[in-house]
């Protein structure tokens, strides 16, 4: 059964909107794009490579779609593997688009992304859409988080647990802290919490 991965950057007040430029997500107002550029190091660059290297399609949004598909098809050097992964966008609002290979879902998404997980091949990252992680969470479809937690706090934006988030468990299967301070911890699914017990 394919795992549902979500990839995140994070401030420590748990916002993950825009952390790569100013201009990649001013929704809302956000106006603190490009946060986690004073914390490159190579340390945290050699744990997000390794990850960008693991065989993975992706599960992605709208909006993190069209972000992306005009970009990585001219950075191929890059990051290789996102433009041969398959792309399962999550969208009421278009069906088609030039950077393949994709599939897009509409309709009942959770329903969808139950009958993804079942089919075999490689597991189902997740990177950005804000939107779509709220649906995957609230229907518990999340099976590991791949965290980057940023010493600052931003005070505002899109936050990765916000309202509907279940009770549940994870336990520590990796970690390490940089040199500049971002806590580069994995999660994975331990069971669920109910009534404050485990």
């Amino acid at each position: 059964m394919r795992k549902v991965i979500v990839v995140a950057h994070l401030s420590l007040d748990g916002v993950m909107q825009a952390p790569g430029g100013p201009q990649e997500d001013t929704s809302g107002g956000f106006t603190h794009g490009g946060w986690i550029a004073p914390y490159a190091d190579p340390v945290l660059s050699a744990a997000i490579r390794r990850q960008m290297n693991m065989p993975f399609d992706l599960l992605l949004g709208r909006k993190t779609f069209e972000i992306w598909a005009p970009y990585w098809p001219q950075h191929a050097d890059i990051w290789q593997g996102v433009n041969t992964a398959t792309k399962y966008v999550a969208s009421n609002t278009i069906t088609s688009g030039e950077w393949q290979p994709a599939m897009f879902l509409s309709g009942d998404i959770a329903g969808q992304v139950i009958k993804l997980k079942e089919r075999s091949g490689s597991d189902l990252h997740v990177y950005g859409s804000g939107n779509l992680l709220q649906t995957l969470i609230r229907h518990d479809l999340v099976d590991a988080y791949w965290l980057k937690i940023y010493p600052l706090t931003l005070g505002s934006g899109k936050r990765l647990f916000a309202d509907g988030t279940l009770p549940s468990a994870f336990k520590v299967t990796d970690s390490q802290v940089t040199p500049k301070g971002v806590i580069i911890v994995d999660y994975e699914r331990a069971g669920e919490s109910a009534g404050g017990s485990l």
